[in-house]
């Protein structure tokens, strides 16, 4: 009825977990950065990336550096100061090493807009940015199936990255999710959320009979069963 196969080979996603991750910059590209007076940003990966900012971009920071006071008495700023006091950084020889979890508030701000979902709230993931997959998971409400759910089936069958937060003692959790393959992730998503509602007209009784809104779900996801989202 709803059988779709999606496309295979893929692994999961990981998780940039900031509790944990060390990003390292190499010394003479944040100099560079932080003289220029541009605002630019520091990826997960420790690339150095100026304005405009790629859709893309995970960031750990961004801003710009602003220049010393006129009546200054030192001629130049620690690199220890430079992204300010949320940072911890290390320097190593032509590397900088940075830990940038106490950062997190800003950077679920930075982030949030390029994100496909953000569970960095109490409240649970509620939306997806992404249109077609918003979509599917809307639809998919009407079965009982979370966007929760979703996301934990992407998590493990989709590449991409999760940035977090993450602790075991005791557990917090707290993370922005981003897809490296948007057509593949909607597929997937579109592949669990049609064997799901398939499994459970099959098996529960409580989908013996179906409500108005759920013969219109079930109608969206029968007319593109054959047709996968791209």
């Amino acid at each position: 009825m709803l059988q779709f196969t999606p496309k295979t080979g893929y692994h999961a996603m990981k998780k940039f977990n900031l509790f944990k991750e060390i990003i390292i910059v190499e010394r003479a590209e944040l100099l560079r950065a932080a003289s220029s007076q541009k605002k630019f940003a520091i990826s997960h990966t420790g690339e150095i990336v100026y304005e405009p900012f790629p859709p893309t971009l995970i960031s750990v920071f961004e801003g710009s550096i602003p220049p010393l006071p006129a009546l200054s008495s030192t001629t130049s700023r620690p690199i220890a100061s430079m992204l300010g006091d949320l940072y911890r950084i290390v320097e190593d020889d032509d590397r900088i090493l940075i830990k940038a979890a106490g950062a997190w508030q800003q950077i679920i701000g930075w982030n949030r807009p390029r994100s496909l979902y953000d569970d960095t709230s109490g409240d649970g993931i509620d939306r997806f940015a992404d249109k077609e997959l918003e979509t599917i998971g809307w639809h998919a409400t009407e079965f009982s199936i979370t966007y929760r759910d979703i996301v934990e089936h992407l998590e493990a069958a989709t590449e991409g990255i999760v940035l977090c937060i993450e602790q075991e003692d005791p557990y917090r959790f707290s993370g922005l999710g981003f897809p490296a393959d948007i057509a593949q992730t909607r597929q997937a998503g579109f592949a669990y959320c049609a064997g799901t509602i398939e499994k459970k007209l099959l098996e529960d009784p409580d989908y013996a009979s179906l409500s108005d809104d759920e013969e219109e779900a079930l109608a969206y996801f029968k007319e593109r069963a054959g047709n996968a989202p791209e």
